[in-house]
């Protein structure tokens, strides 16, 4: 990484000769004229053009600096097509990072093996499970071949990220900064939904709630506006701000110092309070669930007594009397009965039972949702609304898709708990019990929603999932060189 810099600021001091500086007076110029006659999307579009072959070149060279821009693009992908700046499907351009970073990785591995990140339980379900959803395309009963193609990207291409993270993160220093930009970038998100709630929406966002009649019965409820800040939407922004808190919890039980366990702890407060404004009853329960959890890996008594602090003051959440809307929806998220979306999806989901029950390989990916509705349209499926990531798993999958799905996560879990008791250095421990502790939500809150599909979920949950085997990695290398007789240490 500091070659890539060292070597770009080298260059940039070539600039300062006065043939440098005529060419950036006259880029300048340029810039400026393009903006005036086009406007700020022209302007967009010469950066961009500017910026691409760099970016691309760096990538190529340096997989750490690829893996950052992964990590950090899929937060603003949907914020950047809000605001109208530019038409072009940014969606490709993840499919084109990850393609430069797989092609790297596998370059790589000519000069630097290590085939071993393929061998692990998890590796072998995630490539089961792509292969499956591969074979998905021969699929008899699929109404559209077309839809599935449309799909496969966002279920099981995406997948190939793990890899990605497994072969090139190696070192705990890139633990702490992927960390870091990962907790900067929720920050800042939680930052432009407390905005939003407290000073308003921008034009653009305006324009964008008015300008659908679904869109408005959706979002507007109670007289309020639900907040989905940089988002494509509310729940993907509530998710987000549970991610980032149980990240932050999993952080406190490190070697960290008090200030920093103050800031971790005022993090987790602003997260969740921020969270609240989205109006997402499924995610309420998420961090509740990752707390009980948190007292069964760390039972302690410190940690039975923290846990009876936190089922009071939830308790006092839960029935204190309010006109607060926010505090409202997330009371009703502990009474399922008397929300009518939780009877309605339940009344949905027994009735597509049956079409489960009967098809072990489902209708086809692609064949409910949007794909459905613009691939199928008129049919059975192109009607149906999933609403929560198993039940769409088990209908475009079958029960049978179900079962692998379930095992792969059954597997992640395990894993994460084994490795979590096995690890010996306190920070890689805390950074295994948090990713633990994400993907035990992830999993609760993939049943009354669609938690892994949207960005940037369906990229981070590769990367807690890569971290649960790549912290255990690295620990066990230090241990190695702990116990490693002197005389081969010196050699």
């Amino acid at each position: 990484m500091k070659n890539v810099f060292s070597t770009s600021f080298s260059k940039i001091k070539r600039l300062k000769k006065p043939l440098g500086i005529a060419l950036l007076v006259l880029i300048a110029i340029s810039f400026a004229f393009f903006i005036k006659e086009g406007g700020v999307k022209s302007g967009v579009t010469i950066l961009l053009a500017i910026l691409a072959p760099m970016i691309v070149y760096s990538i190529a060279t340096n997989a750490k600096f690829g893996i950052i821009i992964l990590i950090s693009l899929p937060f603003f992908i949907n914020w950047i097509l809000r605001m109208n700046l530019t038409s072009f499907p940014l969606g490709t351009v993840m499919d084109g990072l990850q393609a430069l970073l797989i092609l790297g990785m596998f370059i790589r591995q000519k000069y630097e093996p290590d085939w071993s990140i393929f061998k692990s339980p998890i590796s072998i379900m995630i490539i089961v499970w792509i292969a499956y959803n591969f074979l998905q395309f021969i699929n008899p009963t699929a109404e559209s071949r077309l839809a599935w193609l449309y799909t496969i990207r966002s279920v099981a291409i995406v997948m190939l990220t793990y890899f990605i993270f497994s072969y090139n993160i190696r070192s705990v220093s890139f633990i702490r900064l992927i960390i870091k930009i990962w907790l900067g970038l929720s920050f800042f998100a939680a930052c432009y939904a407390f905005k939003q709630q407290h000073i308003g929406f921008f034009g653009f966002e305006e324009a964008y709630l008015y300008s659908d009649p679904i869109i408005m019965d959706l979002l507007f409820i109670g007289g309020e506006w639900r907040k989905f800040s940089i988002f494509s939407d509310p729940v993907t922004f509530s998710y987000n701000m549970i991610i980032a808190s149980i990240l932050c919890l999993g952080l406190m039980f490190g070697p960290v110092s008090r200030a920093k366990k103050v800031i971790l702890f005022f993090l987790i407060c602003f997260f969740l309070m921020n969270m609240l404004y989205s109006g997402t009853r499924s995610a309420f329960i998420l961090f509740p669930a990752a707390l009980i959890l948190l007292v069964i890996l760390v039972f302690n008594k410190k940690m039975v007594f923290f846990a009876g602090v936190a089922t009071v003051f939830i308790m006092f959440l839960i029935y204190v009397p309010t006109s607060n809307l926010a505090l409202y929806r997330f009371q009703t998220a502990f009474k399922p009965s008397n929300d009518a979306s939780f009877n309605v999806r339940a009344i949905n989901q027994k009735r597509i039972q049956p079409f489960i029950q009967t098809h072990p390989l489902g209708g086809g990916l692609g064949s409910t949702g949007i794909w459905g509705v613009k691939f199928s349209p008129g049919s059975f499926l192109a009607s149906f609304p999933p609403d929560s990531g198993y039940v769409r798993v088990a209908v475009e999958l079958g029960w049978l898709g179900l079962l692998l799905f379930c095992i792969l996560m059954f597997i992640i879990l395990k894993t994460g708990i084994n490795n979590y008791y096995l690890i010996k250095d306190p920070e890689l421990k805390s950074y295994c019990l948090a990713m633990v502790l994400i993907v035990f939500a992830i999993n609760i809150g993939n049943y009354p929603q669609e938690a892994l599909v949207q960005f940037p979920a369906n990229i981070y949950f590769y990367l807690i999932t890569a971290l649960i085997n790549i912290t255990y990695r690295i620990d066990k290398e230090y241990q190695e060189k702990i116990h490693m007789p002197e005389d081969k240490v010196l050699h």
